[in-house]
């Protein structure tokens, strides 16, 4: 179990390396502004973040705290742990392989490679991809890195938890997070424990969480769909799934046609260019799945921006 011991153990080490992480803005809006009948809305711009997403936190823990064999790291991804990872590597100088699934977007395949990462592309779903990973990290010997089940995973994920209360001196009344895995809903929960709501979100095709807290534990689910690039596991984590049990309040389905109409709404009003995954909050709010109090103040995490800008054309 992760607890917030662990995430603050996390962002110690972290800070001996000032010069890779970055703290990324948190954003206050009235929700008047949002359209939203609530308080205030905050965006956590981790999608600024290095390699363009939450993960390089974690990531980057996972390298700090092991050592690191000649064969370097190897992961999994459906793009942003990749990218987290290669991009830790290179700046510490270790070899790095990544193994994506076939629904990868090609933009973050060619950012890979320009951080210096072998891509190995196989598999039609990310669980393909880590089995193949799997094997080859028993030939080879690398140090394994998990896309969100491991500890160092999910408490350097925590650390945006933290970042979020230092920036705003306290808590909002609520956090709207995306599940993928589970490795950032499993970190922002274990900061937050009971001092605030977590909400955790889904796309309809990808419900990982919200099919495990149907079945009372974690099943595979079939996933598809708009976000299926980076919520694209097909099982919650052991670690997202513990935490959530007790301190995740609720798991909410949205359709991709919303999670869609979010993301061009960052874009057009607000000139921020999220990849879906990191719209679903926004798409909670705007379609009445998750209706704040009026004096309520909720923090959305745009946690990704690793996709091809064109598509918001």
């Amino acid at each position: 179990m992760i607890d917030r011991n662990a995430i603050a153990a996390a962002r110690q080490q972290l800070a001996a390396r000032p010069d890779f992480l970055r703290t990324t803005p948190l954003m206050r809006l009235s929700g008047r502004s949002l359209g939203v009948d609530c308080a205030e809305v905050w965006l956590k711009l981790e999608h600024l973040q290095v390699g363009g997403s939450f993960k390089a936190r974690g990531m980057l823990y996972r390298l700090l705290a092991n050592p690191v064999p000649d064969s370097g790291v190897i992961i999994a991804s459906g793009g942003n742990a990749g990218i987290a990872v290669a991009a830790a590597a290179q700046a510490l100088g270790v070899r790095c392989e990544v193994f994506v699934p076939e629904v990868s977007p090609e933009a973050k395949r060619a950012r890979l490679r320009a951080l210096g990462a072998e891509v190995v592309v196989t598999g039609a779903a990310y669980a393909q991809a880590y089995e193949a990973c799997v094997a080859r990290q028993q030939a080879t010997g690398a140090l394994q890195a998990h896309a969100y089940d491991q500890p160092e995973v999910v408490a350097g994920a925590g650390t945006l938890a933290l970042e979020i209360e230092e920036q705003a001196r306290r808590l909002p009344d609520s956090l709207l997070v995306s599940v993928g895995g589970g490795g950032l809903v499993g970190g922002v929960a274990a900061w937050v424990e009971s001092r605030a709501r977590v909400i955790a979100l889904e796309p309809e095709r990808a419900p990982t969480l919200h099919a495990a807290r149907a079945a009372g534990q974690p099943v595979d689910v079939e996933v598809g769909g708009i976000a299926a690039d980076s919520l694209g596991a097909r099982r919650i984590g052991g670690i997202g799934w513990a935490v959530s049990q007790r301190h995740v309040h609720d798991a909410l389905l949205l359709p991709d046609d919303a999670i869609r109409a979010a993301q061009l709404w960052l874009w057009k009003e607000l000139k921020l260019a999220v990849e879906p995954a990191a719209a679903l909050g926004l798409a909670a709010l705007q379609t009445g799945s998750y209706r704040p109090a009026p004096h309520e103040t909720v923090a959305l995490i745009l946690c990704g921006a690793n996709f091809d800008p064109a598509s918001l054309g």
